[in-house]
């Protein structure tokens, strides 16, 4: 049997990555790896089987949205290093990250695509969305890079949209809905649209101790300020080890408590283990209520029952 080759992470390389010279490169953002960018990097990978070619995907960090803000935080939908692993999942060869910086976002756009694409990243195709942009103020297009590309030795290809219903009835698939929906707490719609449920990953942190007390130790997560997922209880599954097991989460505040920074915590269901210090991905499965405050820990122990029944019918236990 043939050994998988490993998946390449190449942070501002100053030439062609080893493994992915002459590259078919995937270009946007990618971030949460939505329908839309699997169409994308499908297209990639099918022209790279055509040429003969590795195939990789170009993204940028910080988010550039998130360069331009000065500062403030885009509520990402998944992290540099996990979307690593979920383009590793889908089969590509790598993933080239270049830093957006003050002098990335001067370059116009026959720059990028002459210096960074062919000179530096050494590229034999491009595959970007319909709705790519590219270059200082945005002045790099979709078409430009057809129009331009084979002038440099590049073959382009273009994806049109990807509507977020089977009829093509609604508008795109697209980071920008999908956040939407998280900031409602639907993540079913939001699972939808990318394909597959979302997820936080991060380590285990101890806690106020609480949920032990109550008979419902929890997994704690520190919450991202960034992060505009509603403050909710969610049925979820939660994956560490190579195992994946099922559970309810609360994402919040904990009004009942104390009221501090967002934390998610996360109940997992017949387990009695410690995973203190472990990196664990959370995948939220359906919501089940608004966070809310009770009067007394009575009343909260009666809801959180309540939450597990519910959480363990939707997951089907």
């Amino acid at each position: 049997m043939a050994q998988q080759k490993p998946f390449i992470l190449a942070i501002d390389p100053a030439g062609p990555p080893g493994g992915l010279v002459g590259a078919v490169l995937a270009i946007g953002n990618f971030d949460g790896v939505h329908r839309g960018h699997k169409e994308v990097i499908l297209r990639a990978q099918e022209l790279a089987k055509k040429l003969g070619r590795p195939c990789a995907v170009l993204t940028f960090e910080p988010h550039p949205v998130e360069f331009f803000a000065r500062g403030d935080k885009v509520f990402r939908l998944s992290s540099r290093d996990a979307k690593a692993h979920r383009l590793a999942e889908l089969g590509l060869d790598g993933m080239i990250v270049l830093s957006f910086d003050a002098a990335l976002a001067r370059l116009d756009a026959d720059a990028f695509l002459s210096e960074i694409l062919v000179r530096r990243l050494g590229a034999a195709a491009v595959v970007v969305g319909y709705d790519f942009h590219f270059g200082a103020r945005r002045s790099g297009t979709p078409a430009f890079l057809r129009d331009s590309g084979p002038g440099h030795g590049l073959v382009v290809e273009i994806v049109e949209k990807v509507s977020a219903d089977a009829e093509g009835s609604l508008d795109a698939v697209s980071s920008t809905a999908t956040r939407a929906a998280l900031e409602r707490g639907d993540v079913a719609v939001a699972a939808a649209l990318l394909g597959h449920p979302w997820s936080l990953t991060g380590t285990v942190i101890h806690g106020a101790k609480l949920g032990r007390q109550l008979g419902y130790p929890t997994a704690n997560l520190a919450g991202d300020p960034a992060c505009r997922l509603m403050h909710a209880i969610y049925a979820v599954e939660v994956a560490w080890d190579g195992q994946r097991r099922k559970g309810v989460a609360s994402y919040g505040r904990r009004p009942s408590i104390d009221n501090g920074p967002p934390l998610l915590e996360v109940y997992v269901f017949d387990f009695s283990g410690d995973i203190y210090g472990k990196e664990i991905e959370v995948f939220f499965i359906d919501f089940l209520r608004p966070e809310e405050k009770f009067d007394s820990l009575d009343a909260l122990l009666v809801q959180i029952r309540l939450d597990e029944r519910a959480a363990r019918k939707v997951l089907g236990l």
